[in-house]
């Protein structure tokens, strides 16, 4: 541990910071919905106060490929070998808020003092998984209650690697495994998570040797 230093006059006692590096195991499949270049234009367009055309068509498939954070370079018009050989990602940050939000189901640890003590590297994690993400289809409500359906990437079974930096001066390393595994069980990520008083995009923090 470095030792303290002084600047005018004044101690500063040396940070803590340390790096765990976790794997998470999904319990329940994961759905994700990211915003499509499509929706991203549509938004951008109407900020601009640009003419818009009628509303187009729906085409599943290129919903269900703009609903995933690609990491490999995304064709223009990606086909089903184009997803097959695909390497996707998750928001970081979304774990972390997990992590976070985890905070109200134990005792010890404020969701204040959570989001200072430790952060999740980098923007993305990969999403590893045995098999492809397949495309479901899902009524969903938008507006005054209007049905609609949805096209989006799910994986049932995944797995994803944290690199995690904490401050041991206010959280140990097990304190940050717990309230991962905590998180994973009371919180999830994605669509339909147990946050939002669904099932899936649960997960644990894998044991000594646990593989997906």
């Amino acid at each position: 541990m470095a030792a303290a230093s002084k600047t005018a006059g004044i101690e500063l006692p040396p940070l803590n910071i340390q790096t765990l590096k976790l794997t998470l195991i999904g319990d329940s499949p994961l759905i994700v919905h990211a915003w499509s270049p499509k929706a991203l234009k549509q938004m951008a367009d109407k900020q601009q106060k640009k003419a818009t055309a009628g509303r187009e068509a729906k085409d599943p498939w290129a919903d269900f490929c703009g609903s995933m954070y690609w990491l490999s370079d995304r064709p223009e018009k990606p086909t089903e070998a184009d997803v097959e050989a695909a390497r996707f990602g998750f928001p970081a940050i979304a774990f972390k808020a997990a992590a976070v939000t985890a905070c109200t189901s134990i005792g010890g640890v404020t969701k204040v003092a959570a989001r200072q003590a430790f952060h999740v590297e980098g923007e993305m994690v990969e999403i590893k998984a045995p098999s492809p993400p397949s495309m479901r289809e899902d009524v969903t409500r938008v507006g005054m209650g209007v049905a609609d359906l949805r096209y989006r990437g799910e994986w049932q079974a995944w797995s994803v690697e944290l690199l995690v930096k904490f401050n041991g001066n206010l959280m140990s390393a097990e304190q940050v495994v717990s309230l991962f595994d905590t998180a994973g069980f009371a919180v999830g990520i994605g669509e339909w998570r147990p946050e939002r008083d669904g099932p899936y995009g649960r997960f644990h923090v894998a044991r000594d040797g646990e593989t997906l």
